[in-house]
């Protein structure tokens, strides 16, 4: 059994804001994440569910799990890096029920020198494919660079 690091190691994501828990299996292109619907959550309604286009934050910090991971890997800390979109987002659930134990699954589908990627991505609970969508992220290579010359 492999041994993964805690996943606060490897996302920039903190307290509310870091909605998986831990990394269930991993490769060299894909990554499969866990996820507990806590209904104590900033973004539970009445019943303590998630927004079902909540899904969408799933599957970017299991792409971001996934690319902190590779950095780990390397000795490195975690990389800031941006969700640029979707085209298609489908979820056959309006909100995932509290207490749900979510897998999320994002394999990468290619990946450009400039630090352009898309990930397809997959929520399953109890092995049926609840949502799924295509990612397009970009890391740039600095950050911080990157984002000054934003200004």
């Amino acid at each position: 059994m492999t041994s993964f690091p805690e996943i606060a190691a490897l996302l920039v994501h903190r307290g509310s804001m870091l909605l998986i828990d831990r990394i269930l299996v991993a490769d060299t292109d894909r990554i499969t994440v866990s996820a507990n619907v806590d209904p104590t959550a900033w973004y539970a309604d009445e019943r303590g569910d998630m927004p079902g286009w909540l899904g969408i934050e799933l599957m970017a910090q299991a792409v971001a799990a996934w690319v902190g991971l590779e950095a780990w890997r390397r000795g490195e800390g975690p990389k800031q890096g941006f969700l640029l979109g979707t085209r298609d987002y489908s979820c056959c659930w309006p909100s995932f029920p509290a207490g749900t134990k979510l897998a999320v699954t994002a394999t990468e589908a290619f990946r450009e020198s400039n630090g352009l990627a898309a990930f397809a991505c997959t929520i399953e609970q109890s092995g049926e494919v609840i949502a799924e969508s295509v990612l397009k992220v970009f890391e740039p290579p600095n950050f911080e660079a990157f984002m000054e010359q934003q200004i």
